[in-house]
Order: C-alpha cells, then structure tokens, then sequence
C-alpha cells in the first residue's frame, strides 16, 4: 500500500487512530488514564506558557513518506494550517512539527516510537520528549546530538517563546491523585 493509499482509507482516524510506517498501516494502541491525564495536562501547560505555539493532540503529521499521530505536537501560530474560511483545516499537517511529545503506553513498543521521534527530527523538529510514565523518565531528543534521559529534578528543556518551567517530577506528579 502506498501512503496515497492509506491517507484515503476511511477508518483511519478511527481511535485509536492508524499512522503509515514503513510502507505498512499501524494501529496506536489506546493509551488510557495516566496517559490521557499527562497530555491533558501537558498540552494545558504548553498553551498556557506560550503566545508564539499551540499544543495539539494527536495531529496527523505526514511527510518524509510516513503519516504519524503523535501524542501532542507543538506547532507555531502561523504554521496552523487554514481553510478557505480562515477556520482551522481538517486533515494533520504535512510538515514535521517543531516540538513533538509521545507518552509511552504499556503495549506499545519503544523502538517504533523512538523511530517516528528520529523521522520527526530528520525532517525538521527541534525537540521531541518521549515520557516513559513506567520509569518516571522523559527523553529529550534534540536533532544532531545524543538525547538526555532526565529524572526526578531535572528541568526540562523547550523550545524558545516557550516560558514553561517544569521538572521530571513534577509532569509524574500530575498522575497523583489529589487528596478529597
């Protein structure tokens, strides 16, 4: 099957949505409450520090021969694609997106996650993380250098216009369940 041919399938945006890698068409595996409540939560904080980006969920991003869904996507306000109307448009992008964030869900496999991360990075994102909620680690991919694996206190990097001051511990801190 061709990309052509799977962005033109019906059921693709069906949840969890199907992404095309590697010339073959993936099911996401449902991420459930620790991963919904960290991009909630994540895209909440992202909008709020930032007048330059957006946050979305799970936005079709196709190029570079693939079509991923990542978890969250981080796109400038001028790269937000438009309608006719100057409604936001339907359909993903089809540029890589500046800032990319996967959240690891127990059945689903590191490496072929990892693997849309570095497509992402080739193709032009500046940062990717990938939480790993099991481990309370987030890697932090940058294009050109080797990623950090940070824990606990460390601070977590973002992209410029962005004036968000979070740690390890605290995005892990969201799954706690406050106290009634």
């Amino acid at each position: 099957m061709t990309l052509d041919e799977f962005l033109k399938l019906g059921w693709i945006e069906e949840s969890p949505p199907w992404e095309y890698v590697n010339g073959k068409e993936i099911q996401k595996p449902m991420g459930g409450g620790k991963h919904s409540t960290l991009q909630k939560r994540l895209v909440a904080a992202i909008d709020q520090a930032s007048d330059q980006y957006e946050a979305f969920l799970e936005l079709r991003c196709t190029f570079g021969g693939r079509s991923i869904v990542p978890d969250i996507v981080v796109i400038a306000h001028d790269q937000i694609p438009v309608d006719d109307d100057g409604d936001i448009a339907g359909g993903g992008i089809q540029f890589a997106p500046p800032w990319v964030i996967e959240i690891l869900s127990p059945d689903q496999s590191q490496t072929r996650v990892t693997g849309n991360i570095l497509h992402c990075l080739k193709y032009g994102s500046r940062w990717a993380w990938l939480l790993d909620p099991a481990e309370r680690s987030i890697l932090v991919y940058q294009p050109d250098r080797l990623p950090d694996l940070l824990f606990e206190a460390d601070q977590l990097a973002v992209l410029a216009d962005v004036d968000l001051d979070l740690s390890v511990d605290q995005v892990f801190r969201w799954l706690q369940r406050a106290s009634v």
